[in-house]
């Protein structure tokens, strides 16, 4: 029996991926470098490491991805302060609540970030548990975020869902043993995603008692 839900953050309860992707083509543009999704998708829902090594060897100059870095972090809270939750994110955390469901939150984003964009949307109240960047020596693809959640709630991981919008998140998921049902946004839904468990096109979609049921049915 499912016990718990898992929730990622950035691109699954506020889309934020598509607003960083937005922002490095516009700055990248200005280099006279054009940015696709194909060379954008392996830095969502992990570190900007390799992203950051790809640019510089594109415009072959050392150091000028942390430049640009910098410059697209300093577009991004004025974009990102005017969106909204994902549609169906309320209506999964109250029916969460409503089960009796234990709820939590695993990101591969520091929790400074975390904290404040939770506070904006009136959605803090409803985790017990969240685990960042700052907890773990390793973010997604690497399983330990999921692996701190399923311990600090003391449950083993086949008794928890995660909600994943990444290929990164979702091999997190998969590879701590959780359930994991994606929701992709317009920057991953075309990823080559597999070995999930369900997939939605948006929580409107489904509730979350069918979609417990549909992966209990599975089992």
């Amino acid at each position: 029996m499912i016990k718990a839900v898992v929730f990622d953050f950035d691109g699954l309860i506020l889309d934020t991926e598509t607003v960083w992707f937005e922002c490095y083509k516009e700055v990248l543009a200005r280099y006279r470098l054009e940015l696709t999704l194909e060379q954008f998708s392996p830095s969502i829902g992990t570190h900007n490491d390799d992203f950051r090594n790809y640019i510089e060897r594109e415009l072959k100059e050392p150091g000028i991805g942390l430049t640009i870095e910098q410059e697209v972090s300093a577009m991004i809270p004025g974009r990102v302060d005017m969106l909204q939750a994902r549609a169906g994110v309320q209506s999964y955390l109250e029916e969460a609540k409503g089960l009796g469901l234990r709820i939590a939150l695993a990101t591969s984003s520091d929790r400074k970030w975390i904290e404040y964009y939770l506070q904006r949307l009136e959605l803090r109240d409803y985790f017990e548990v969240i685990k960042t960047s700052d907890d773990v020596s390793a973010v997604k693809p690497d399983p330990e975020l999921y692996l701190r959640v399923i311990d600090e709630l003391r449950i083993p991981a086949h008794e928890a869902v995660a909600f994943e919008d990444s290929l990164n998140g979702l091999r997190a998921a998969k590879g701590a043993g959780l359930h994991c049902t994606i929701v992709p946004n317009p920057v991953t839904s075309f990823l080559p995603f597999e070995h999930y468990d369900l997939r939605l096109a948006s929580m409107e979609d489904m509730s979350l008692a069918d979609v417990l049921n549909r992966l209990q049915s599975q089992v």
